[in-house]
């Protein structure tokens, strides 16, 4: 065997001691676990039912409303509050409006126990489009839906009276106008809570 076959040959034997002492060195026990985690969103559902809640025609002065509809819960958090948006536009028929058709519209939330319908807030649309959702919020939903919400599957019944007011004066520049009103509702979740 050649000069450089064994010195190869031991400096493989030397490499292979050394690794064996320090593996030794460094062995010991282990264990390994592992946890599966998961944050699993919870969702708002406010649900309406019926969406259209008034489509009528041929309205005049003196005629009124009376329309229900139901708020409920769907999802599967709770829901705090429940806000309310008005917009609506004129259509001026004849473009001769000198006044708002909105501010002769008065919605009357109302309050139904027993069959006896107690209004709970009025005013007119054009005052609501004016109010901030929190506002309508305190005189609508809260009387009604109160410090607990509006609770995971359940829901509550609002009825709405709708009163062209008769004021008595010359009306006849709203003969032949519409207004779309829109109402978006907002649903709000409760404050986290730490569990």
């Amino acid at each position: 065997m050649g000069m450089k076959k064994r010195f190869g040959k031991g400096m493989m034997t030397v490499a292979l001691g050394a690794a064996l002492i320090g593996g030794g060195t460094y062995a010991y026990f282990s264990d390994t676990e592992t946890t599966n985690n998961t944050f699993a969103a919870g969702t708002l559902d406010l649900t309406l039912s019926p969406t259209e809640i008034i489509n009528v025609d041929n309205i005049a002065p003196g005629d009124s409303f009376i329309r229900d509809f139901e708020l409920g819960n769907g999802g599967s958090l709770d829901i705090d509050k429940v806000l309310l948006e008005t917009d609506y536009i004129v259509n001026d028929a004849k473009g001769d409006n000198t006044e708002d058709m909105a501010e002769h519209i008065q919605v009357e939330f109302l309050y139904n126990v027993s069959n006896l319908d107690e209004v709970i807030f009025e005013t007119t649309l054009a005052d609501l489009k004016d109010m901030t959702p929190e506002a309508v919020n305190q005189h609508i939903f809260y009387p009604e839906i109160g410090d607990k919400g509006l609770p995971v599957g359940e829901t509550h019944d609002l009825i709405v009276k709708f009163n062209f007011l008769d004021n008595g004066e010359d009306q006849n520049q709203f003969q032949g106008d519409s207004l779309k009103l829109t109402w978006t509702f907002n649903a709000t979740q409760k404050p986290g809570e730490q569990r």
